[in-house]
């Protein structure tokens, strides 16, 4: 700063006036293109302080190469081969998704009749019973949060008896409206919240993030007059921060994280923040790697650097509060950690409540109305909404109350046992295959892994699908992950086994895997225009719709 000062002081400032008098045209063009390079200059000196010299290059070798290949995608004849390939494997996605089944008809109109509720349900049965992975014998890496049948026979009453209910209208339900103010209630309490703490239901963890940085959007506008803000998160930090930029049209930096514990790295997290930032964030713990960041850490930065701060802990939920109590070591992901404004928990994944629900936490009540929409001049009314959608579906939060009262504390203790336990039981049994290691450290219910070269991890994923495992792929690095469930809990050996012969014949017979998930996360990996992988990822949804 001091010789910035002095650099300064040199300026003859009497004659760049003059100069500029005499020749404004030129000096605007001056000042335009010191500007640039200025900002320029900021941008690059930045990037290389969060990354490191060596990653900010290869950033920037992959932003200019895609460029390249962006624009000659443009190109006539370049681009209509391209796009060939491109629908070619769109179409393949599509065909393998969309089968036909024998004897079943497509409904694709609405019946000129009703149908009789017999033919109703027997080809709602028959739908449900499709062959895919055998989830109810715990097959599936997370995906089906169950807490038995017994729990699921409650909820799904509970659930009838408020399918026609909706919050939006308390007056109409407020049998309702009670039920939500204790599930949200309940869960602040099992986060260690004070009386001045609060929060909200949302329709899952996507819901909930999206709904924190928007209440930090709109503090930053409100409290620090910031126009343009931006958050700051690891680059491990669930992709509903990156919906909720895009959607919002703020700027997002993602953190590197420390290569052999998966947790964010807090020098560069210091680094990324400026002015316009408004929110930081944390995750206890991670989707891809189950670690958790050192959340008392990003506390205490946010406090310095006057930011909001952000606890993901949907994944987490039910299970990090009764870490310490089922004997297993304690993560703090909750209020009692400096500096956090917000916190997200997933009621519907170890809470085991119905899909869609989660609830988003806040410090105290102003900090919540900056989540809430409100228009008082509208013709229908005066109208206020606490989350996005108006009308919600209050049988899911009926299903909610009814799986967190009758599991009770006892019982989530003792799922937390048993789950993490499990976890521990795998994460033991991938460090005894020589081939593979674990990545990161596991700190909840996920365990990632990786395999030694040449031994291909994608390989070893299309093998276990074979013997009717869906296990999760990563990427940077290459790895697969398995979420540990209710169902996984009595197949923990029957996984490791077939995981031990997965193994053995990938690195016997190599050739035999370079086609399928290997060919497709090489491809993903390789590529430096991200918008070809965007564009088959698109055709992958496409096709959910197509009949």
């Amino acid at each position: 700063m001091a010789q910035v000062i002095s650099t300064i002081a040199k300026v003859d400032w009497q004659r760049m006036a003059a100069y500029t008098i005499h020749n404004p045209k030129q000096a605007f063009i001056n000042a335009v293109i010191a500007y640039v390079v200025f900002r320029q200059t900021t941008k690059a000196v930045r990037k290389v302080s969060i990354y490191g010299l060596g990653r900010a290059l290869s950033l920037l070798w992959r932003y200019v190469t895609g460029a390249i290949i962006r624009h000659v995608r443009r190109a006539p004849g370049t681009g209509i081969v391209v796009q060939k390939n491109i629908a070619k494997i769109v179409k393949d996605i599509e065909d393998s998704m969309v089968t036909e089944v024998p004897g079943e008809a497509k409904y694709l109109t609405i019946p000129e009749q009703g149908m009789s509720d017999k033919d109703i349900l027997d080809i709602l049965n028959r739908r449900q019973n499709e062959s895919g992975i055998d989830w109810k014998n715990g097959r599936a890496s997370g995906a089906v949060y169950h807490g038995g049948e017994e729990l699921v026979q409650l909820t799904n009453q509970a659930y009838a008896m408020f399918n026609i209910t909706n919050p939006l209208h308390p007056g109409v339900f407020p049998g309702l409206r009670r039920i939500e103010a204790e599930v949200v209630r309940m869960v602040l309490d099992l986060y260690n919240a004070t009386p001045e703490c609060c929060g909200t239901t949302t329709s899952g963890g996507t819901e909930s993030i999206i709904m924190a940085v928007r209440a930090h959007v709109v503090w930053g506008r409100d409290v620090r007059g910031i126009e343009s803000p931006n958050i700051v998160v690891p680059v491990t930090a669930h992709a509903a921060f990156d919906k909720a930029a895009e959607y919002f049209g703020i700027g997002i930096t993602h953190v590197p994280v420390d290569s052999k514990t998966q947790k964010v790295d807090l020098k560069a997290m210091r680094r990324a923040i400026d002015s316009d930032t408004v929110l930081v964030a944390g995750s206890s713990a991670t989707y891809p790697h189950g670690a958790s960041d050192d959340l008392e850490a990003i506390g205490k930065i946010a406090i310095k650097s006057k930011v909001g701060f952000h606890v993901d802990s949907c994944l987490g939920s039910f299970i990090m509060p009764f870490l310490k109590e089922a004997g297993f070591p304690e993560i703090v992901c909750d209020f009692r950690l400096p500096g956090v404004t917000s916190i997200s928990c997933d009621t519907h994944k170890y809470g085991f409540a119905p899909k869609g629900t989660s609830v988003v936490m806040y410090t105290n009540k102003q900090m919540r109305h900056y989540q809430y929409f409100t228009i008082s001049t509208w013709p229908g009314g005066i109208y206020a909404s606490p989350t996005i959608a108006g009308s919600r579906c209050g049988a899911v939060i009926a299903g909610c109350w009814a799986a967190m009262t009758k599991m009770g504390r006892d019982g989530y203790l003792q799922e937390c046992k048993d789950i993490v336990g499990c976890r521990v039981e795998i994460q033991r049994g991938i460090g005894k295959i020589p081939e593979l290691y674990v990545v990161g450290e596991p700190s909840s219910t996920v365990v990632a892994f990786a395999s030694h070269s040449p031994v291909n991890i994608y390989g070893i994923m299309d093998e276990m699908k074979n013997r009717g495992w869906d296990l999760s792929p990563l990427q940077f690095p290459s790895a697969l992950h398995i979420a540990c469930t209710h169902l996984t809990v009595p197949v923990a050996g029957e996984l490791l086994s077939d995981l031990r012969e997965s193994v053995a014949l990938v690195k016997a017979n190599p050739n035999n895997y370079t086609k399928g998930s290997q060919a497709v996360y090489g491809f993903a990996a390789a590529i430096p225009d991200t918008t070809i992988v965007d564009e088959v990822a698109s055709g992958f949804i496409d096709a959910l719709y197509a009949t």
